[in-house]
């Protein structure tokens, strides 16, 4: 599980309990993530968890697309929000190009209730979202980005098409453990350069209003005007 940059385990675990309770189901899989290894510093941290679903309810989301699912864990927290605001009426479309690691998703959403208004589209990010834009272009509410950090400019332009006016995008890993502030880092790795593009793009771009947070490791929100 990912950590929130800058805090130390005792602050971490003070921001943690300032937080109402997980889902049982979010619970389950935070915790069985964490004993995959290594590989669960992909899976946001329960802060996190909580701040997508306050902006789900900010935005009054009912329809949602995630692109970078993993097990699930970011996808269960926002569909809990939202169906807690639109019942059955809400639903979420997941892209990601593991059938492994989504695969685990679907156990945590059962049992949460939410299985059935979650769609998961495999393959390439880019193929996927394209054929998203061809069905619900200007309709989605809220779409959480936290995939391969080169693909998040194509992603964003995406986005910005799927997205109603008024409508959320977020980027997770923004600050990449502090490398984008680093001009050694941006210069001799594709990923931390890419990132810091990104906010350099989306800081100057009239389509948006925008704000670079420090939640976890980085949380990049733009709202679409009108």
């Amino acid at each position: 599980m990912s950590s929130s940059f800058g805090l130390d385990a005792h602050l971490t675990t003070y921001v943690r309990n300032a937080n109402r309770a997980e889902h049982p189901a979010q619970l389950r899989c935070r915790l069985e993530t964490d004993a995959m290894g290594d590989v669960a510093v992909m899976q946001i941290s329960p802060e996190q968890g909580a701040f997508l679903q306050i902006c789900a309810r900010l935005v009054q989301a009912r329809l949602a697309v995630e692109i970078g699912v993993f097990t699930g864990y970011s996808a269960l927290a926002t569909m809990l929000a939202m169906r807690e605001m639109h019942g059955t009426e809400a639903r979420l479309y997941g892209c990601d190009i593991s059938d492994d690691y989504t695969g685990r998703a679907h156990s945590y959403w059962q049992e949460a209730g939410i299985d059935g208004q979650v769609e998961l589209r495999i393959g390439d990010a880019r193929e996927t979202l394209g054929a998203l834009i061809g069905e619900i272009a200007g309709t989605v509410d809220m779409v959480f980005i936290d995939a391969d950090k080169t693909g998040y400019d194509a992603y964003y332009e995406a986005a910005l098409q799927l997205l109603r006016p008024g409508g959320l995008v977020m980027f997770d890993n923004v600050l990449w453990s502090g490398s984008v502030a680093d001009p050694e880092r941006c210069a001799a790795d594709a990923d931390t350069r890419a990132l810091k593009s990104l906010a350099d793009k989306i800081r100057d771009d009239a389509r948006v209003d925008m704000a670079f947070t420090t939640i976890g490791d980085g949380i990049l929100m733009a709202i679409k005007r009108g």
